[in-house]
């Protein structure tokens, strides 16, 4: 269960307060006037994937057709040359 903490506690301690939420996992609620405003909790961890799960991910994509592939080579060819780099590169 989450912890109620007023929003001026919660600037008061905020760094205390994500130090609890990141290493103890505590969850707060923050309120202005005894309402609710907003929860602190832990945020989920990002789902990462190997190459091979991106390459296998990115197969099951459907390929783009024909008039696609055209519309894309139009844009590509109306941008111009890229500018000459001021430092030579």
């Amino acid at each position: 269960m989450a912890t109620r903490v007023s929003a001026t506690e919660a600037v008061r301690t905020f760094s205390d307060l994500l130090n609890r939420v990141r290493y103890r996992g505590e969850e707060f609620v923050v309120e202005r006037g005894g309402e609710p405003v907003c929860r602190m909790a832990p945020a989920l961890a990002a789902k990462r994937l190997s190459l091979g799960q991106l390459a296998d991910l990115l197969r099951e994509f459907p390929s783009p057709d024909a008039k696609f592939a055209s519309d894309v080579r139009g844009v590509v060819k109306s941008q111009g040359r890229t500018p000459k780099s001021p430092w030579g590169r």
